[in-house]
């Protein structure tokens, strides 16, 4: 037995005791006094608290009883959370589970809370008892089948948890950019209005001329108008532009040109869109025109900004809505592209955190599917945090619809080193990982499986090879 302490006492029981202590345990209580040698060697444990009786990853499974005492199992996960599994007492059973699962090495680590009188039978002892009882037999898969469903149950459970963790925080940030960009813009915009405001009364105390007055009429016509068209350039075209702008501004005497011709090249404005301000104005109120002009031309680019962060909000709020309330009751039709969309919105920020592309390659006049299934969205989630994660940083993932035998299909791929040949019998195993410690559970390609075949009668399998990785998701169409 590993990890017990010196203090721990273990010795074989005779027959006679055995026939007396299995009486202890409910699921060995009708156990025949004539068919007790099946179970073979049978020892008897004695230990203190806070011994450990197997050790995760280390201890092979074996068959136990409690007599008296009680035992705690729990699991360490690979982020270094240790999650509790069960806690067992007196006439309680442990071991089977992993047993009739064909486990070598214990899945988690049992210690004992108190001190601890128990039954050991190896695992062979454990398969002459379920070939030859059957009615112990019942009462053990029972007891196992209840304690996998729950196992099972607070994994899955764990497992939305953290699906629902990465989405919110996935929200957060696409939440996040534009909300600053709107405080941002609405800041600038109400120094803006007050710079507008206190240069409209420096005109009124001194009146315009008509000429100035056209001036000021065209400039803001143009302003408010469609736009004026913004010429294509390059970053650096663009600086020369700002630069020239500059220099003009300076030499008739205009301050602060550095901070105008920003504002105004980025408009598309030129020297000689506001040649007619330098012929209009004097240049005692030249600045001031240049300074109104400037205002409004940001006030507008404030206003556009924050208009677009307002729809971004908006498309974010529409794709959580369609993500959470995917799932309907009773039969109803779901858009596949609808369903990729919502989910590339929520987990945008992956991917430009990794710098990278996503090339969307969706079939015309894909059908929609009529089905009673739920938790699609859960499915994109799923592949595509594989697809980031696997993808090398500035590289593509792609993802590709396509109609085919009255199926809808979709395919996902990456374009990182691809799943050696030995591991890819396993890839959908509950709990198997190729990630670091401390990011993947094992769970998600699980999940993504029994919802494409449980929920919607559909197909997922891949292809893989360096460079190119694909997922392929077919759901029939009705």
């Amino acid at each position: 037995m590993e990890g017990t302490t010196a203090e721990a006492r273990v010795r074989t029981v005779t027959q006679q005791e055995l026939s007396q202590l299995i009486r202890r345990v409910p699921v060995l209580s009708k156990l025949k006094e004539e068919d007790l040698g099946c179970l073979g060697s049978v020892e008897l444990l004695e230990v203190p608290a806070g011994t450990l009786l197997f050790e995760q990853g280390k201890s092979s499974p074996t068959f136990c009883m409690i007599l008296e005492g009680e035992i705690r199992t729990t699991r360490m996960e690979p982020n270094g959370i240790e999650t509790p599994i069960a806690v067992f007492h007196d006439g309680d059973t442990f071991g089977e589970a992993p047993l009739l699962l064909g486990a070598k090495i214990s899945g988690a680590q049992c210690q004992a809370a108190t001190p601890v009188r128990m039954l050991r039978v190896d695992a062979e002892g454990f398969w002459r008892l379920m070939a030859t009882c059957p009615v112990v037999r019942q009462g053990i898969m029972a007891n196992a089948a209840q304690r996998i469903q729950a196992f099972q149950a607070t994994t899955l459970h764990r497992e939305k948890l953290i699906s629902l963790g990465t989405l919110a925080a996935g929200l957060m940030h696409e939440l996040n950019n534009p909300g600053s960009a709107a405080k941002r813009s609405a800041a600038q915009l109400r120094e803006n209005l007050a710079r507008l405001q206190e240069i409209s009364m420096r005109f009124c105390v001194s009146p315009l001329t008509q000429e100035q007055r056209t001036c000021l009429r065209d400039m803001q016509e143009e302003v408010l108008g469609q736009g004026k068209p913004k010429a294509a350039a390059s970053s650096l075209e663009e600086a020369d532009a700002e630069e020239e702008l500059g220099a003009w501004l300076e030499s008739i005497g205009v301050n602060s040109a550095w901070k105008l011709a920003p504002t105004l090249v980025a408009a598309g404005w030129r020297r000689h869109d506001i040649e007619c301000a330098q012929e209009a104005f004097p240049s005692e109120t030249l600045q001031d025109a240049l300074n109104w002009l400037e205002a409004l031309i940001s006030a507008m680019q404030q206003l556009t900004t924050i208009e677009e962060s307002i729809s971004r909000v908006t498309d974010l709020v529409i794709a959580v809505k369609k993500y959470a309330y995917e799932d309907k009751n009773g039969e109803h039709l779901v858009d596949v592209h609808e369903s990729i969309q919502s989910t590339l919105l929520i987990l945008g920020h992956k991917f430009r955190y990794k710098q990278l592309t996503v090339e969307k390659d969706f079939a015309a006049d894909l059908p929609k599917l009529k089905t009673r299934g739920t938790g699609l969205s859960q499915v994109w989630t799923n592949l595509l945090d594989n697809a980031t994660d696997a993808a090398p940083e500035g590289s593509k993932v792609r993802i590709r619809t396509w109609a085919e035998n009255g199926q809808v299909c979709a395919g996902i791929a990456d374009q990182g080193g691809g799943i050696a040949p030995e591991i890819r019998e396993q890839v959908f195993q509950p709990f198997y990982t190729t990630k670091p410690p401390g990011v993947g559970t094992g769970l998600g390609l699980d999940i993504a499986k029994r919802i494409v075949t449980a929920q919607y009668g559909g197909t997922i399998g891949f292809s893989s090879e360096p460079g190119n990785t694909e997922f392929v998701v077919k759901l029939p169409v009705g």
